[in-house]
C-alpha cells in the first residue's frame, strides 16, 4: 500500500501554521532580548550609582587615602531583600582600603582612565555583576578604584517576568489564531464537501452538468472540467448506444435471411432449389462476416484513439500496392479494371499498419462494390503537393447533399445499389482522423463516379535510400 494521501486541510494548516509559529517565536525572542537589554541597563545604572556614592566617601588626607562610611550607612548600603551587595575600595599604592577583599575586579582599562567599566565574576560561589570606576580624591594625586558587585537574583526574576509577560500572550494568540484558521479552513472546504455529496448522490445514468452557482470561484475550474468530462462521456455513451442499436439492426436483416433460407432448405426436397437456397445462405453469411469485420475494425480504431497503441513508420506506397494486388481478383470477377499509380520512391507515413490497411481495403471494397461492370478504378499515391492516397471509381457517384452524411456510421444514400452496411466510409474517416489525416470526397474525372482522397500530415517524408524492408509494408 502506498502512503496515505494528505488532506487539503492538513496541507493548508501546515503551510500556514509553520510560518506563523516561526513568526511568533521570533517576535517573542526579539521582545525578550529588547526588554532584557533595557532592564539590564537599568540595573547596571543602579550599580554604577552605588559605586559613585561610595566614591564620594573616599578622602585624601596628608597623602593618605581614607574611606569614611558610618556603620549605619554601611548597613543601609548592603541591605537587600533579594540580592547581596559587595564592594571594594583599593588603590595601587595603598592596596586594599575597605570592603570585601575577595571581590573580583573586572578586566578593564588602566587605572588612570576614569571611565567606569562592567564585568561578570563570582563571589561566595555566586555569579555577580561588577562595576568599577576610578576616582582621585581631593587633596590627593592617587587614583582609587571603587568596585561594587551584586548577585543576579533580581535580574533573573525579571527575566522570568519578562518571559511570562511575552510568552503567555503569544500562546493565547497562537491558540486563538489556530482555532480561527481551523474553522476558516473548514468553512472554505464546505463547498467541496457539498460538491462531493452532490456527485455521490447521483445515479450512474445522470450525466447532467454539476451546478456551481453557489461554489466559490476557485472551484469553478474543477466543476467546469468535470462538466466537460460528463458532456464527453454523455456523447460517447449516446454514440455507443446508437452504434449498438444500429449494429443490432444491421445484424437482424442477414440473420433473419439466414433463418428463413434455412427453414426453406429444410422443407425443400428439390436439390436444385436447395442449392439455390444454400447460395443465398452463403451470401447472408458473407454479409454477416463482413459486418463483423467492420465492427471489429471500429473497435480497434477506438482502442487506439484511447492511447493503446503507438504508430510506426509505414511505406504507404508498398501497402497500397499490396492491397490492390489482393483486391485484383475481386475486381476481375466484376470485369472492373483496377489501376495503380505511384512515384518511384517509397512514401513514409506515421501510422498503424493494420488500421491503414483496413482504410485502403474499405476504400477498394466500396469502389468495387458500387462501380459498374466494365468500369475502371484508379488508385494513386503521391507526395506532391502533399502526401495523399487517392481512390477514384466510375460508379454512380455521391450527390452533393449526401457527402457530409456518407461518413456517418450505418448511413447509406437512398437508392444505393449493392448490399453494403454503411460502415465503409465511416471506418475510413475514423482511421484517417486517428492519423491526423483528412478525408476529401468529391466527384471523379468529368464529374463521373466518386473520388476519395486521404491527405496525410507532412511530418514524415520519403524513405530516402531505404529498401522495402526498412519500413512496415503491411
Amino acid at each position: 500500500m502506498g502512503p496515505k494521501p494528505k488532506s487539503i486541510r492538513f496541507r493548508i494548516l501546515s503551510r500556514l501554521t509553520l510560518p506563523f509559529f516561526v513568526l511568533v517565536l521570533l517576535d517573542a525572542a526579539v521582545s525578550y532580548f529588547v526588554a532584557f537589554y533595557f532592564a539590564n541597563t537599568a540595573y547596571d545604572q543602579w550599580l554604577l550609582d552605588s559605586a559613585s556614592s561610595l566614591a564620594q566617601q573616599v578622602k585624601g588626607k596628608q597623602d593618605k587615602i581614607t574611606f569614611e562610611l558610618p556603620p549605619e550607612a554601611m548597613a543601609v548600603f548592603r541591605w537587600d531583600a533579594i540580592d547581596k551587595t559587595f564592594f571594594k575600595v583599593e588603590s595601587a599604592s595603598s592596596g586594599f582600603i575597605a570592603g570585601d577583599t575577595a571581590l573580583p575586579v573586572p578586566a578593564g582599562p588602566p587605572v588612570e582612565q576614569a571611565s567606569p567599566y562592567f564585568g561578570d565574576g563570582r563571589m561566595q560561589n555566586k555569579n555577580v555583576r561588577v562595576v568599577s570606576l576610578i576616582t582621585i580624591p581631593r587633596d590627593s594625586r592617587e587614583a582609587v578604584r571603587v568596585s561594587v558587585a551584586e548577585t543576579l537574583n533580581k535580574r533573573r526574576r525579571m527575566m522570568v517576568q519578562i518571559l511570562t509577560a511575552v510568552i503567555v500572550p503569544q500562546c493565547l494568540l497562537v491558540v486563538f489564531a489556530g482555532f480561527h484558521i481551523w474553522t476558516g479552513i473548514g468553512g472554505g472546504l464546505k463547498p467541496l464537501k457539498a460538491l462531493a455529496a452532490a456527485i455521490e448522490q447521483r445515479s450512474a445514468k445522470d450525466l447532467d452538468p454539476i451546478p456551481d452557482k453557489d461554489a466559490p470561484l476557485e472551484v469553478h475550474s474543477l466543476t467546469h472540467t468535470i462538466n466537460a468530462l460528463l458532456q464527453k462521456l454523455g456523447a460517447a455513451m449516446l454514440s455507443q448506444r446508437r452504434f449498438v442499436e444500429n449494429a443490432a439492426h444491421q445484424m437482424r436483416t442477414p440473420l433473419a435471411g439466414l433463418k428463413l433460407q434455412a427453414e426453406r432448405a429444410l422443407l425443400s426436397d428439390d436439390f436444385e432449389a436447395m442449392k439455390l437456397t444454400m447460395g443465398q445462405i452463403k451470401n447472408a453469411a458473407d454479409r454477416v462476416a463482413h459486418l463483423n469485420e467492420q465492427l471489429l475494425t471500429l473497435a480497434r480504431s477506438e482502442s487506439i484513439a484511447g492511447g493503446m497503441a503507438e504508430f510506426k513508420t509505414v511505406d504507404l506506397k508498398a501497402l497500397a500496392r499490396r492491397c490492390c494486388l489482393e483486391w485484383a481478383p475481386k475486381a476481375l470477377e466484376r470485369n472492373i479494371e483496377l489501376g495503380f499509380d505511384a512515384q518511384p520512391l517509397p512514401l513514409a507515413v506515421s501510422a498503424d499498419a493494420t488500421l491503414l490497411r483496413e482504410l485502403v481495403n474499405n476504400l477498394l471494397d466500396n469502389a468495387i462494390r458500387y462501380s459498374f461492370p466494365g468500369g475502371q478504378i484508379n488508385v494513386a499515391v503521391q507526395a506532391d503537393p502533399c502526401r495523399m492516397l487517392i481512390v477514384e471509381d466510375a460508379g454512380p457517384g455521391i450527390g452533393a447533399g449526401e457527402i457530409d452524411k456518407v461518413c456517418e456510421r450505418f448511413y447509406r444514400p437512398p437508392g444505393s445499389p449493392g448490399d453494403g452496411c454503411g460502415l465503409g466510409l465511416a471506418i475510413v474517416k475514423e482511421i484517417a482522423e486517428l492519423h491526423n489525416a483528412r478525408v476529401e470526397i468529391g466527384s471523379g474525372v468529368q464529374g463521373v463516379g466518386t473520388r476519395v482522397a486521404i491527405v496525410f500530415p507532412s511530418s514524415v517524408g520519403h524513405l530516402r535510400g531505404a529498401s522495402r524492408h526498412d519500413a512496415v509494408t503491411g
